[in-house]
């Protein structure tokens, strides 16, 4: 074997290894939010609480479609599936805090958004958990989300204490204004 063919092999096994094919590296991203939803984002575009609404209403949608694909007896390939949907809502959910970044920076009033984000955060970390309980570590299919459901667990978490936290600096803010 020559040296090329020997180098060649060798970036195969490294890139099988690190999960990529033949493109080396070249991923997707993929839009997480379909033209309804992104339409809906746009008319809501300048309004904290009906956008954030719809973030909430987005990233409930893709935990209830996790729940719908592992409860299916139909769909194969349940791991990456749940993988994807767990993706998207992660996505959508790190969209949702970029969105209360930049009201927050506006200066907007976000008690109330606040307020049904924290509830929702509530939810969505009781469906991760749930999930998580009733992931077989043991499987394989189990294996191909599991990194990206403890991912989805600590973002859900974090957001949790800084939405208390965002919310308490709001409620103390308007009421310096009074």
């Amino acid at each position: 074997m020559t040296r090329s063919w020997r180098r060649v092999g060798l970036v195969a096994v490294v890139c099988l290894s690190f999960g990529m094919s033949g493109t080396a590296g070249v991923q997707h991203q993929r839009e997480p939010l379909n033209q309804v939803e992104i339409d809906a984002l746009r008319d809501a575009a300048q309004e904290p609480a009906p956008r954030i609404k719809l973030f909430i209403q987005f990233a409930r949608a893709r935990l209830v479609s996790v729940e719908e694909v592992r409860a299916d007896p139909k769909v194969t390939d349940k791991g990456l599936k749940t993988h994807d949907k767990l993706q998207e809502f992660l996505d959508i959910y790190d969209e949702l805090n970029d969105n209360l970044d930049t009201f927050v920076e506006r200066k907007a009033d976000l008690r109330k958004p606040l307020k049904e984000v924290i509830e929702a955060d509530n939810e969505f970390q009781a469906k991760l958990r749930a999930l998580k309980e009733s992931a077989d570590a043991g499987k394989a299919e189990t294996a191909q989300y599991q990194f990206l459901l403890d991912n989805a667990v600590d973002a859900v978490d974090g957001g949790v204490q800084d939405h208390r936290q965002l919310l308490a600096e709001e409620e103390l803010a308007h009421q310096k204004k009074k």
